[in-house]
């Protein structure tokens, strides 16, 4: 990452912007913008706030807390969003149905949409919603990124054969070219990795290249 891109200086000022319960009442769908998906139990606040440097993101122990789509800022033209948990959350059907119709929306819908970060447990990766999000993502164009969270609950040894065995899955029978790296929010693991990647999605080269251009 160029010092022309500094992001991570961005992810430290990081603030709320709104929640959302309808794809209408979201932000203007301008600038560039990157998604965290995950099942309510993989740690994806934890990992949203660990890569901020703040708490931005509501934890709970009490999984499918976020029941909204919440925006941050970056800057004028760049936002990181948490989609609601999917999985373990004791809500009635009805309330499942509405998110999944309003995720559904987003995610088809936001053209300002640059990339999806899809947070696993690594002890219980590629979920039946991991595979679907995957599916998505491959189908529709838009670049993914795996976070293999809580990496510390493994020996190295075993989170390195793990991280292997689910690349060697998402080639092999979801066709997927998502990257895919192990992460831990206690420990800091991968977090400077993880950056590359949100700059890489946020900080185009093109876009760098048009703004030199611009001021040359």
């Amino acid at each position: 990452m160029s010092s022309s891109t500094p992001l991570v200086s961005l992810c430290q000022q990081a603030t709320f912007i709104k929640s959302a319960s309808l794809v209408t009442q979201c932000p203007p769908d301008i600038g560039l913008e990157v998604a965290f998906a995950g099942r309510s139990n993989a740690g994806k606040s934890s990992a949203l706030n660990t890569l901020t440097h703040a708490r931005l993101a509501r934890t709970s122990k009490t999984p499918g807390r976020t029941q909204l789509i919440n925006f941050f800022r970056l800057d004028d033209e760049r936002r990181l969003v948490d989609l609601p948990g999917y999985g373990y959350a004791k809500v009635p059907l009805e309330l499942k149905a509405h998110w999944q119709q309003h995720l559904d929306a987003y995610l088809t819908g936001r053209h300002s949409l640059a990339g999806l970060v899809l947070v696993m447990d690594l002890r219980h990766p590629l979920s039946d919603f991991d595979c679907m999000m995957l599916e998505w993502a491959r189908k529709s164009g838009i670049p993914a990124h795996v976070l293999l969270s809580k990496a510390d609950k493994l020996a190295y040894g075993a989170a390195k054969n793990e991280l292997l065995k689910v690349q060697a899955r998402m080639r092999k029978e979801l066709r997927s070219d998502a990257t895919v790296q192990l992460f831990s929010s206690p420990k800091r693991q991968g977090v400077e990795q993880a950056h590359e990647v949100l700059a890489g999605w946020l900080f185009p080269p093109e876009a760098e290249a048009g703004q030199e251009e611009l001021e040359s």
